[in-house]
């Protein structure tokens, strides 16, 4: 069955730059497009998509704004967002989230984040932007407490032990790598990447990827020296 997406930008380009990423997926289908914040809540209201994938700054209603409107704490059945945008401001991120965002990501994210960011949402996970993802959780480092209650908390204590490699997934993880960076610097494929996410998410008692990583940084395990790939084509 196939993910359906709402995409909402005031910059015609950028919607078909990522209609015609999500759309060259086997899973994913845009279904509708919006320019302005007031449309965007309306399209999406009507067309109840899987997915809305929206920028924040656009005319009328913006995105945050948007988001608050189809997935906030007060919307009866609530959609899945992922806010996409230019502007990279912590402001930003908490109000996404606090407003129910499921995934934030920079404009200049590469394509695979995207897809995964979509897929990530439609499953009720989360996906924060790895460079966003990184300096919210120093917050969460021992000895500090600023930004602590704008991310989920999982449990402080696993339940079963990590084995080695997982908490080399875990540490980089904490690092904001995606599933594809792990599974490049660890040598193994995608599919073991996400078993192994699957075995620590039981273990810590955590929903998804953020949580894995806020625990990540308060255990410390966020230190741990594994070879990285490089970003040399995005992401």
């Amino acid at each position: 069955m196939n993910i359906r997406v709402l995409l909402a930008d005031d910059q015609a380009t950028l919607r078909a730059a990522y209609r015609m990423i999500l759309d060259s997926q086997p899973d994913i289908q845009v279904v509708g497009e919006a320019a302005d914040g007031v449309s965007a809540v309306a399209e999406a209201r009507r067309l109840r998509p899987d997915v809305c994938v929206l920028d924040i700054r656009m005319p009328g209603t913006d995105g945050l704004e948007a988001t608050r409107l189809l997935a906030g704490p007060e919307v009866a059945e609530p959609l899945k967002v992922v806010i996409a945008t230019t502007f990279d401001l912590d402001e930003y991120v908490h109000r996404a989230l606090s407003y129910g965002a499921c995934g934030f990501l920079l404009k200049d994210c590469s394509p695979a984040l995207l897809v995964e960011a979509v897929r990530a949402a439609a499953v009720g996970d989360a996906l924060i932007s790895p460079s966003v993802t990184v300096r919210l959780l120093r917050a969460m480092a021992p000895g500090t407490a600023a930004g602590t209650a704008a991310l989920p908390r999982p449990a402080d204590r696993a339940q079963g032990p990590l084995t080695p490699r997982e908490q080399d997934v875990v540490s980089m993880v904490a690092r904001g790598c995606t599933n594809e960076e792990v599974a490049a610097a660890m040598y193994v494929t995608l599919s073991t990447v996400k078993t192994h996410l699957g075995n620590i998410q039981r273990k810590l008692g955590a929903r998804n990827r953020v949580e894995i990583a806020a625990w990540a940084w308060r255990s410390g395990l966020h230190g741990a020296q594994a070879a990285l790939p490089s970003r040399g084509t995005g992401g």
